[in-house]
């Protein structure tokens, strides 16, 4: 590509400017905290609109959690009939109702503000204003499949199967979330697990019977101490391969009765899937302290670690052949600390995240995006179309 062509690439995505910022205030407008299934449903509504465009095929799965959605759109030209190329993204966000309220969305000094604008919805908007110019600019281009889900906040609980199924017969996968500072990709992240350690003990008067009960509470603490010396093991033949963090604690009542009930959600990351085997197994293999105390280990939600490989290398290598055509910068790409829905498809399949546009502040009160970056990622996804 020509010079001339990266210009008019930039240029057709900066015409678009207007629009898009249109949408994006209208989409952070509504309101999609995971679990509140009509303003997920909502989202997915306005994106099932703007892609109508692309005259996409639509399948609909609905839920407790909302819709999901997954859309399939004919390729173009020399490249119409090779494998599709995933799109992934998700219409539920960290804020509650109400947010809007306290943190409005807003425009000041080229920077947009809102709840949910950096993670994610700005990056929906760049799936669809990235065919648009493809299509506008008549480029060579293969099927696009898209996938945008409900409950990606919380770890896909219902949406993983789904996402795996999407993924079948694709060449790559393509993650809008947010990017590192500065716009740089995301090639690489650690697993994520959510556990939930549940003590069933016995309850009796504290007083009368302090001996015929079973303390969950105690038990439970016994029960985090193994756990937290068990992470401290692998940190120490692995260092900053595991990070560990205690996030709720539940149970007991009156201080005059031995609780019989207590549980407590761990959040665990791992660098590696081989470390993330070892410290799953040993929790899981924790037994109880207590005669007559019960323990069950429940996973509330696992995506595997993802390493970038060889075939991730590649992919980068071919979009930043796509910045050079479309006249930006050099990209860039490093693995990220977060995990997300590329976790489950990043070990298999030719992968990179994080084509959302920059910005900060994701689940803080600052949100952001620069809006300057908007129109370059929309060109950087044009041109990228054009070399898969």
């Amino acid at each position: 590509m020509d010079n001339s062509s990266g210009t008019a690439l930039l240029d057709l995505a900066r015409n678009r400017y207007d629009r898009t910022l249109e949408l994006l205030e209208r989409m952070v407008l509504t309101e999609s905290p995971t679990g509140d299934a009509a303003g997920v449903s909502a989202v997915a509504d306005q994106v099932r609109e703007l892609f109508a465009e692309h005259h996409a095929e639509v399948s609909v799965r609905e839920g407790e959690w909302g819709t999901h959605l997954v859309m399939d759109i004919p390729g173009a030209g020399a490249s119409r009939d090779a494998a599709p190329v995933l799109f992934i993204g998700h219409s539920d966000t960290v804020w509650p109702e109400g947010t809007l309220a306290e943190m409005p969305f807003r425009i000041e000094d080229g920077i947009a503000y809102g709840p949910g604008i950096f993670d994610m919805k700005s990056g929906l908007l760049i799936m669809h204003q990235g065919l648009s110019v493809s299509a506008e600019l008549g480029s060579s281009r293969p099927p696009v499949r898209v996938i945008v889900v409900g409950d990606e906040e919380i770890g896909s609980p219902s949406s993983r199967e789904l996402l795996l199924a999407s993924a079948e017969g694709v060449s790559a996968v393509l993650g809008f979330e947010s990017p590192h500072p500065g716009g740089a990709l995301k090639m690489g992240r650690l697993g994520s697990t959510r556990l939930r350690l549940e003590i069933t003990g016995r309850a009796s008067h504290a007083a009368l019977d302090p001996d015929g009960g079973v303390n969950a509470i105690e038990e439970l603490v016994d029960q985090i101490l193994a756990l937290r010396k068990v992470v401290g093991s692998a940190q120490e033949a692995a260092p900053g391969d595991v990070l560990c963090n205690v996030g709720t604690i539940a149970g007991g009542g009156k201080t005059n009765v031995v609780p019989a009930a207590a549980s407590v959600e761990v959040g665990l990351r791992f660098r590696t899937p081989d470390v993330e085997n070892q410290v799953l197994a040993s929790i899981r293999d924790l037994a109880p302290v207590r005669p007559d105390a019960q323990l069950q280990v429940h996973t509330l939600s696992q995506r595997p670690a993802w390493q970038a490989d060889a075939a991730d290398e590649e992919l980068l290598a071919a979009v930043e052949a796509a910045a050079q055509d479309a006249g930006l910068p050099a990209v860039g790409g490093h693995p990220a600390a977060g995990a997300g829905d590329t976790n489950f498809l990043g070990s298999d399949l030719p992968t990179l995240d994080g084509l959302g546009p920059d910005g900060a502040g994701a689940h803080a009160d600052h949100e952001q995006v620069r809006l300057e970056s908007i129109p370059e990622r929309i060109a950087l996804l044009a041109a990228l179309l054009a070399r898969l």
